[in-house]
């Protein structure tokens, strides 16, 4: 007879930290389906732990006392996948030196929990729902059928639903192993989590290498918590880490741990940057540069024509030689038409790098270096601006 548990049971039994809804929403789910035989799917972003939670399966169900093997699918070549999940025959293939069994047999009356399912390749797709829905399987290289009972968690980041749309993964295999789905939240969803998981990792690496542990100000936790984590859990404990190494001083300020924290997503601190300012750095890039070349070039252009029309017309007159007007004197009336194409296709085919070039230089001139007031002036962000100079050697 099973013993009932609860959340928090789990969470202190197998070291998970946090109290958001989601992730207490995930284990609940978990524990209702782990004295059943029910396949389940677990999806959510790398690095938010799902490796857990088919032990959190295993541990609580019948099968607890079985073998429980996990398989990375992704980290095994296509050529070798249905040998280590099948097993095979002796000479099936060049190195099969001997009979092997495959983790199916091996787990006989236990749990296999398939990580990153959605890379296994269309064949072995086929023997894994064959497993499903009769529970038989063939070894390689052999005509013999085999039985085997055995509960199986698969787990993904990826999306099944498009990847079965673009006829990447079986839509029966989909539907098979999707029985109880499990949806762990990404730590951007558990802000209420993310200091706790701090201390946890700041507190095991102080212990780890007898150190006191770090502490963060409070504009240090605003920052942290209002970070995206794209690695999530992951990516959190490796900066504790590195922070807890490297950093002398114990007391962390936000200036020290923007640091830290990669560039790609400085503009997505909600907390610190107003949102229309963040969505602003977003957009600032090379584009704005070209944009403001191309709209100045344009009215060049059209002044251009239009003087020379205007000249055409009779209604200003003809410019002298040494007039700045153009880089060499103006033909005869009769001539204008010419002259108008020859300005026109001059100022046209003009480098857009050749301008970009010159109006930064000119923009630096202006400011007497100052590279803030310059990108001010471009409209541009000085990070765009001093990846541009260093492109056009401006320094």
């Amino acid at each position: 007879m099973m013993i009932k548990v609860d959340v928090q049971q789990i969470k202190q039994r197998f070291g998970i930290i946090g109290n958001s809804p989601g992730l207490n929403r995930a284990i609940d789910v978990a524990l209702q389906v782990a004295p059943t035989d029910l396949s389940v799917l677990i999806t959510g972003e790398s690095g938010v732990g799902k490796e857990t939670f088919p032990q959190i399966i295993h541990q609580n169900s019948p099968r607890k006392h079985g073998q429980y093997i996990a398989v990375n699918c992704g980290a095994i070549p296509e050529g070798t996948i249905d040998s280590e999940l099948f097993g095979h025959e002796k000479g099936s293939f060049t190195g099969a030196l001997a009979d092997r069994k495959g983790y199916f047999e091996v787990a006989d009356g236990g749990t296999i929990f398939l990580d990153e399912v959605g890379e296994l390749p269309t064949p072995t797709q086929a023997r894994l729902l064959r497993v499903l829905e009769t529970g038989e399987f063939i070894k390689v290289g052999s005509s013999k059928v085999l039985k085997t009972n055995v509960r199986i968690v698969a787990a993904t980041n990826v999306n099944l639903v498009q990847a079965v749309a673009d006829g990447k993964f079986r839509e029966d295999l989909y539907y098979r192993l999707n029985t109880v789905p499990i949806q762990i939240p990404p730590l951007r969803e558990r802000p209420e989590d993310i200091i706790l998981l701090f201390r946890k990792f700041a507190g095991d690496c102080a212990e780890k290498y007898r150190m006191p542990p770090i502490r963060l100000d409070e504009e240090a936790r605003q920052l942290l918590t209002s970070y995206r984590w794209p690695g999530n859990v992951r990516e959190l404990k490796n900066i504790t880490e590195r922070i807890s190494v490297i950093e002398e001083n114990r007391d962390i300020t936000a200036s020290v741990l923007r640091l830290y924290l990669p560039d790609l997503n400085v503009e997505k601190y909600p907390v610190l940057v107003k949102k229309q300012e963040s969505d602003q750095k977003f957009f600032n890039s090379e584009r704005e540069i070209l944009y403001q070349v191309l709209f100045d070039m344009k009215n060049d252009v059209n002044e251009l024509k239009k003087l020379v029309h205007d000249i055409m017309g009779g209604k200003m007159p003809m410019p002298v030689a040494d007039e700045t007007t153009y880089a060499h004197p103006i033909h005869p009336v009769h001539s204008a038409p010419i002259q108008e194409a020859e300005a026109v296709e001059e100022e046209e085919t003009l480098s857009l790098e050749d301008v970009e070039k010159d109006m930064i230089r000119k923009a630096l001139e202006k400011h007497n270096g100052r590279r803030k007031n310059a990108a001010a002036d471009l409209k541009i962000s000085e990070r765009t601006l001093y990846r541009k100079i260093k492109e056009y050697n401006l320094e």
